[in-house]
């Protein structure tokens, strides 16, 4: 067994062992969902709140609470099967709670670069912002067309490690080639799924004329 294969079984279980305490509180998965949104608020002040003199402290808060938020998001719906709490509304409010939590994060690093007068990295961060939730849109519109559309590598848990790396590491200014590489993978998400989509309706059209 290899050191990273151990490491991964221990966060598994210390994972499990969450998710059996959570369980028996028998609280709605729903709530933890919700409460991992008010911890990436949370981070999103600290982004905001960064500046010249505590820019690289904030950052890292920012980071670790992310971290903490990523917990809350791995153990809903965990909770929600082990508890025979899962619905189809539990999984639209995950959806649309993501979706918040990712603005969020995003606002507070535009409030970041607008208080230090960056503003090139404030239309970058929108960018980010925008392609993100273009990536999630695009595959819940492509799905109600064509059933499934999970092509594309710039999934949310590649975004969010990206931009807790970003944070982390922000000491040597890790967060600004972060934006690039999100802005640029995002934007050829999009386009990979719009153009899978159209292949496929494309074919069902041909196939159906046929």
């Amino acid at each position: 067994m290899t050191w990273t294969s151990t490491f991964g079984s221990g966060c598994g279980w210390l994972l499990q062992r969450i998710v059996n305490g959570l369980a028996l509180t028998r609280i709605s998965p729903n709530v933890l969902t919700f409460i991992g949104l008010i911890i990436n608020i949370a981070a999103a002040f600290f982004f905001g709140y960064a500046r010249a003199g505590n820019g690289v402290r904030m950052f890292v808060y920012a980071g670790l609470v992310i971290i903490g938020a990523g917990i809350f998001d791995m153990v809903d719906g965990r909770v929600a099967r082990q508890t025979n709490q899962v619905s189809v509304f539990g999984a639209f409010f995950d959806s649309v709670m993501d979706r918040y939590s990712d603005v969020a994060l995003f606002f507070g690093l535009l409030v970041y670069y607008a208080r230090g007068d960056r503003f090139f990295y404030v239309g970058l961060v929108a960018f980010v912002m925008v392609t993100s939730l273009m990536v999630s849109y695009t595959r819940a519109r492509a799905e109600a067309l064509i059933g499934a559309c999970k092509v594309g590598f710039m999934e949310r848990p590649e975004r969010i490690v990206l931009v807790i790396i970003g944070a982390l590491f922000n000491k040597w200014g890790v967060m600004a080639p972060a934006l690039w590489v999100l802005a640029l993978l995002s934007t050829i998400t999009v386009i990979h799924r719009i153009r899978y989509t159209y292949q496929e309706t494309e074919r069902r059209r041909l196939a159906s004329a046929a």
